[in-house]
């Protein structure tokens, strides 16, 4: 009798001890206050002699989980409507306060496509998180209109040094302050752009800046980037698009080759007009025909990747809209992808 007592009393044991443990891994659940962030509504007109100014400390009240945590808050900004879809982060911070000059927020909202000649209606609000397993609190969304400034913006970047770089007309290897650059058009960390890329055995790194102090490989040739890790290799020689995730450490390369196609070209929406890339100009081009109607630009004679033009203002989206051609015409059309925001030019000869 006393061994099955014993049995028991360990089987019980083992019950209480198995609850606990489930408790500590279960998502912690209650009734939270989200933060409420201080009126900013109002409209707002930025001029370039405002740009060091401090245009807003956001204030807000502390997030209530219940109980005492480290909680982090990120103030976000997105067109109103959104729904905070494409939201910019402005800012991070522990404490309950942060704030932004006007030329910081300036480039960033030219950076979502904020028009220049008229007011743009933005929401903010700030998003409170404390683990992956206690949910994220969203404050209120005040809206502002703001009217920005238009200025050259400077999209962060990423340096791509290599082997290549002499062959492809990039001046000499392994220099990356002579290596072609990606670039992170919404200055989210996440970044885009195109490497001519000629030779055998071709291996390349991405660096932070034009030096060597930071920068990443690929240890297991997986996809992944690693705080100095190995060259990465590229299997065949041709022009990539490469695209680059700081903050998930992931990157990725895409082979291309690119043509015009549209209803204004000799073959019409069936295939495209091969282009040539000029490894003096960085661009492609083509001289050609056109009837009047629209083209736009098509990698590897696929529809997975191509360009169009939204707004009609020569700098490229991808997806975009069709690009008109008023009339025929021969003309030469150039496609730029090696600039920040990729451009083309059409000229009627």
């Amino acid at each position: 009798m006393k061994n099955i007592n014993k049995i028991i009393s360990i089987f019980a044991i083992l019950l209480v001890m198995v609850s606990c443990e489930k408790e500590v891994f279960d998502p912690v659940v209650g009734v939270y206050n989200p933060p409420t962030l201080e009126d900013v509504s109002g409209n707002y007109v930025f001029t370039e002699d405002m740009a060091n100014d401090v245009f807003k400390t956001f204030k807000w009240s502390a997030a209530d989980y219940g109980f005492q945590s480290a909680t982090t808050y990120k103030v976000q900004i997105d067109f109103a409507g959104n729904e905070f879809a494409n939201a910019i982060e402005l800012a991070s911070t522990t404490g309950t306060s942060a704030d932004i000059t006007v030329g910081a927020l300036n480039q960033k909202l030219l950076a979502m496509g904020a028009k220049t000649n008229v007011g743009n209606d933005f929401e903010i609000r700030v998003v409170a998180s404390v683990n992956a397993n206690v949910q994220k609190l969203i404050s209120n969304a005040p809206v502002m209109n703001i009217l920005p400034y238009k200025v050259v913006i400077i999209y962060p970047s990423l340096y791509l040094p290599g082997n290549y770089q002499a062959a492809s007309g990039y001046t000499s290897d392994w220099s990356p302050d002579k290596a072609q650059q990606i670039y992170s058009i919404k200055q989210d960390e996440k970044y885009e752009g195109y490497v001519n890329m000629v030779g055998n055995g071709i291996m390349f790194k991405f660096t932070d800046e034009p030096n060597w102090d930071v920068n990443w490989g690929d240890d297991g040739a997986d996809g992944t980037l690693d705080p100095n890790g190995s060259d990465i290799a590229i299997p065949e020689a041709g022009y990539y698009r490469m695209k680059a995730d700081i903050n998930a450490l992931t990157y990725s390369v895409m082979k291309t080759d690119w043509g015009l196609i549209g209803d204004a070209t000799p073959n019409g929406w069936d295939s495209d007009q091969n282009m040539t890339y000029s490894m003096d100009t960085k661009t492609w081009s083509i001289t050609l025909d056109l009837a009047a109607g629209s083209i736009k630009f098509r990698a590897n004679d696929d529809w997975a990747l191509n360009y169009g033009d939204n707004g009609f203002d020569g700098t490229l989206e991808e997806g975009g809209e069709n690009i008109p051609i008023a009339e025929a015409g021969n003309y030469t059309i150039v496609l730029n992808l090696e600039v920040a925001g990729y451009a083309y030019e059409v000229k009627k000869n």
